[in-house]
């Protein structure tokens, strides 16, 4: 335990901007080899992860080859146009974006590459830029739910629940969309005040930007593929790995990239992370954790039931971060269907907005907003999610329940 929790400071710290491999690759190293965990398990949880790493990179290369090809700048365009001038449009325009972008791109294009262009456009338009900012800390997490490649621990679930993609993102779709709505209610509430208030220097919204439509042919046919290769048996995996390279092969043939750049994009060291966390976690889990949240989670896909576990999933996640919760947590829910497995994956994914250290995305969409000066208030946050987290939670649970009554697995 005191090696993940030293992992999890690292990440959450990173001295100097070091990367959370630095010491996250070590301490697996340590864990093998003074005898914490088998060299066996530990090559068994890397074998089961390396799948879904590779995925991961697969969807990183295929956003950053979109920013490339200004997909996001369009979507600096239409929000201003969108928003005309006034808060509580620009508020919705970000809700639908961010909802859009977290799902088909994964919420790491939301945190890196949208809310760098929502902080552009409130400025230029003249409004407070907070409610916009956090909304896209908030929907990174909340608008995950959807697809099986929207987040890293919607691919783990996705592997563990035995779902094909189609039946996955439908059995989500309902709660995708109740967890949405109610994070919206929310926004307006807490942030009244900021949406009432008149633009300070409000500019006139610029032309039109172009819409780049070989990246949204490419995205429209990577969904496609995603639900072909589901349906035949094929790891979604390689629909990933060809719109990343079809992306990706454009930018290089125009001199837009090169062989390192599309590397680079991929985030190796973070990859690397996420390996070796996932064997730090396999250790404490074989150490005594299972068996202590074993007798505490409850069984079953009653409503109850699902309501408990994904209460237990969201507290975890802000005790260790989601993505150990949801690899401690799969193995152990997995027995009871894959209602529970989505019932985990909601507290993993809406529960950390409860806290700056929940989730990864979060630390990042910190670090990001502070790179452009402007300071994000632990107090502030906090009472956010204290409102955001239960109201969206619940009803999404509810949802997932009617959903699994109605569709069945």
């Amino acid at each position: 335990m005191t090696l993940l929790a030293a992992v999890l400071l690292w990440a959450v710290a990173r001295p100097k901007g070091l990367p959370e491999a630095v010491l996250a690759v070590p301490a697996a190293a340590l864990a093998v080899a003074v005898g914490i965990i088998s060299p066996a398990h530990a090559w068994e949880e890397i074998q089961r992860l390396g799948p879904v790493v590779g995925f991961l990179a697969a969807v990183l290369v295929l956003a950053h080859f979109c920013d490339v090809e200004g997909l996001f700048t369009a979507c600096g365009a239409w929000m201003a146009r969108r928003a005309a001038g006034r808060p509580t449009r620009l508020l919705t325009a970000v809700f639908v974006l961010a909802s859009l972008i977290t799902a088909v791109l994964s919420l790491d294009a939301t945190v890196v590459l949208l809310t760098p262009v929502v902080l552009a456009t409130a400025t230029r338009m003249g409004v407070r830029a907070r409610p916009h900012l956090y909304a896209c800390a908030h929907l990174s997490n909340t608008a995950s739910l959807l697809l099986p490649v929207s987040n890293l621990t919607n691919l783990l679930a996705f592997a563990a629940s035995g779902l094909s993609f189609t039946r996955f993102a439908a059995l989500m779709a309902l709660p995708w969309l109740v967890a949405i709505a109610a994070e919206y209610l929310v926004f307006r509430r807490f942030f009244d005040d900021e949406l009432s208030a008149p633009p300070s220097s409000p500019d006139e919204a610029g032309p039109p930007e172009p819409l780049p439509l070989f990246a949204l042919v490419t995205v429209g046919c990577t969904l496609a593929g995603f639900v072909v290769a589901s349906a035949v048996g094929m790891s979604p995996a390689w629909a990933a790995l060809a719109g990343a390279l079809v992306l990706a092969g454009r930018a290089m043939l125009r001199r837009r990239a090169t062989p390192l750049t599309v590397v680079r994009s991929a985030a190796p060291a973070f990859l690397a992370f996420v390996l070796a966390l996932g064997v730090v976690v396999r250790a404490v889990v074989d150490h005594g954790l299972a068996d202590a949240l074993q007798r505490v989670l409850p069984g079953g896909d009653g409503l109850l039931a699902l309501l408990g576990l994904a209460a237990l999933a969201a507290v975890l996640a802000n005790l260790i971060n989601n993505l150990p919760a949801v690899l401690v947590l799969l193995p152990l829910s997995a027995g009871s269907g894959p209602g529970a497995v989505l019932a985990v994956l909601l507290g993993v994914n809406i529960g950390p907005n409860l806290t700056y250290a929940g989730s990864l995305a979060t630390l990042l969409w910190r670090r990001i907003v502070q790179q452009h000066g402007h300071r994000v208030e632990l107090g502030e946050f906090t009472r956010l999610g204290l409102l955001a987290v239960p109201a969206a939670l619940v009803p999404a649970v509810v949802a997932l329940w009617l959903s699994l009554r109605v569709l069945g697995v």
